[in-house]
């Protein structure tokens, strides 16, 4: 099993930056990538950014590129998210999730951590 720990979020101005950060521990080796996902009230979650596990290669949804950006400390295995230029619709609760190699899913969540961005 792979435990997931978010932290960082929460309340910050429009305009304003958070940076997340989740904390990987257990079977860290059967990962492929870690992702970060979203979902604000009344909405399904959606994709944010990811990382392969080994560094290098990310991916960004089309609402998040230039201001987000990803990133892992291999040492530490925590991968993070900086979200700079908030907007109030970026408002959601934000989950991290690792993808196993064995089924290319992401099978592993986070508890999620709140980001409020007012307006």
């Amino acid at each position: 099993q792979v435990q997931l720990v978010e932290s960082g979020g929460g309340l910050v101005q429009a305009g304003g930056s958070l940076r997340l950060s989740c904390a990987a521990s257990g079977r860290t080796f059967t990962l492929s990538r870690t992702g970060w996902f979203r979902q604000a009230p009344g909405k399904e979650r959606e994709f944010v950014a990811s990382i392969a596990w080994s560094g290098g290669i990310t991916y960004y949804a089309d609402s998040v590129k230039g201001r987000f950006t990803m990133s892992r400390d291999g040492a530490k295995n925590t991968v993070y998210l900086q979200m700079n230029s908030l907007k109030p619709e970026d408002t959601a609760v934000y989950y991290c999730a690792g993808k196993i190699q064995s089924t290319e899913q992401y099978e592993h969540w986070g508890q999620g951590t709140q980001v409020t961005v007012s307006s």
